[in-house]
């Protein structure tokens, strides 16, 4: 089919266009607002700005280039995006670091050329997403692997009261970040093969069809691993993040809304229990329903966080201009509340939008993908940022208890910041694939009567 076949490679280079327009539009927000920061609390630019711009526009140009190169029809909103959101992290985070006199900023830079180059990695070595459908159970021992690793005495590393860390001689990271994308891989093998079962057998019970009993084990399992994740490791928010990422997608491989009934239930009982027996959890709700009982004490960066928010008001106190050190924490869990406060909530409503925006692709990537490991694998990526994005929002602004996730691509963070760079080659490639044209099995030009008989047609695809 020559003629669509030129019709699409039109389409795909002007999509990479898009792409390269987007991304400079993306790193003026990033060194725009790096320069800002100068600006406000120095009265003068930086003077390591250009080294610093060339450094970020290097980053994203070689990732946009090895896209152009291995997922040319990939979608091209996704880079832009995230590159804005790490571009305005860094500066976020430099802010903060001026005032507290710390180096956080360049940490981040260096883990984001460690996230850039495992994306294009990712890139390179997974061509076909579908392949990793093959290691179903052998992606969730290793995430199970990883899950138990800080309990390990020696190598586990207990920060802020949580036992998440694990040090490995100068190094330290979170494996609970990478089992999070193996956990998406897992369940979405699982849920492929046993999707009939679990969406057709079951019983009306008040307009709600519930799944039978012998169909819970999975459900089950996954609910005693949150718990453990809850009361051993005193992790609030990979508990809900994992819980939820699996509720989400047993109920989009299903369709099935008893699932989440029967789930919902059973976290918020398992929740309670915490709430009564683990005093870190406790504690959390405690704070959450009453920051004020103690400002000065537990409840002070909560209540700081909520006056930084009002002080910001609609355009902010202007970069430089506010007391982002006043929160404990505020290059990391609370860098949100960082930029509310400088940058108000336009910005705030903003970053939320970019947020959405790369949710709402993933999702399209979901729609338009021709297998179901495929959808169910972008809906499970779109769902953790999504899961991720709402809780530390939530937990900032006091809508729900503080869960110590971080905020993807903004805040300080090596291991969440790397991990997410990762899913985004995924959902990239992923794209990709849902995007491009079907070989075509048979060729206009070839007289019928030369046709070959062969069932199959054998696709030289020089691109």
């Amino acid at each position: 089919m020559p003629n669509n076949a030129g019709l699409m490679g039109f389409v795909h280079r002007r999509r990479r266009g898009a792409e390269l327009f987007l991304l400079v539009l993306a790193l003026v927000v990033g060194v725009g607002a790096y320069a800002a920061v100068g600006l406000g609390v120095d009265g003068e630019v930086p003077t390591n700005i250009l080294g610093y711009g060339g450094w970020l526009a290097a980053l994203v140009v070689v990732a946009h280039v090895v896209v152009r190169m291995v997922a040319p029809y990939a979608d091209p909103v996704l880079l832009p995006v995230v590159a804005a959101l790490n571009g305005l992290g860094l500066a976020i985070i430099r802010r903060i670091d001026v005032a507290e006199d710390t180096s956080n900023a360049d940490n981040q830079l260096m883990f984001m050329t460690v996230g850039v180059a495992l994306f294009v990695a990712a890139l390179f070595l997974i061509r076909d997403h579908r392949l990793l459908g093959r290691y179903t159970y052998t992606l969730g021992l290793v995430s199970l692997g990883l899950l138990v690793l800080p309990m390990l005495p020696g190598i586990g590393n207990e920060v802020n009261g949580a036992r998440i860390w694990i040090a490995l001689g100068p190094l330290s990271f979170q494996p609970g970040e990478v089992a999070k994308v193996l956990l998406v891989f897992t369940f979405a093998g699982y849920l492929v093969v046993h999707r009939d079962a679990l969406a057709l057998a079951g019983r009306r019970l008040l307009f709600i069809d519930l799944p039978r009993g012998r169909d819970l084990g999975p459900i089950l399992a996954m609910w005693g691993i949150s718990l453990c994740i809850l009361i051993l490791q005193k992790d609030l928010g990979s508990s809900l993040l994992f819980f939820g990422l699996f509720l989400v997608m047993l109920y989009v491989a299903t369709e099935r809304a008893g699932w989440l009934f029967v789930g919902s239930a059973m976290f918020l009982g398992g929740a309670a229990a915490a709430y009564v027996f683990v005093g870190h959890v406790g504690q959390r709700v405690d704070i959450w329903l009453d920051p004020w009982a103690d400002p000065d004490g537990s409840g002070y960066q909560l209540v700081q966080s909520l006056y930084g928010f009002a002080w910001g008001g609609l355009i902010g106190q202007g970069l430089g201009q506010g007391v982002p050190d006043r929160i404990p924490e505020s290059h990391n869990d609370f860098i949100l509340a960082a930029i509310g406060e400088e940058l108000g909530l336009t910005a705030v409503i903003a970053v939320l939008l970019l947020y959405g925006l790369i949710v709402e692709r993933a999702l399209r990537a979901a729609l338009i993908c021709r297998d179901g490991f495929g959808k169910l694998v972008a809906v499970g990526l779109g769902s953790v940022i999504a899961l991720q994005v709402f809780v530390v929002v939530g937990g900032v602004t006091r809508l729900v208890p503080l869960t110590g996730l971080t905020t993807p691509f903004l805040s300080a963070g090596g291991s969440s910041l790397v991990a997410n760079w990762v899913i985004v080659a995924i959902l990239l490639r992923i794209s990709d694939q849902a995007r491009r044209p079907l070989p075509a099995l048979t060729d206009q030009d070839e007289d019928p009567d030369e046709a070959k008989t062969q069932v199959v047609k054998v696709v030289n695809d020089e691109r």
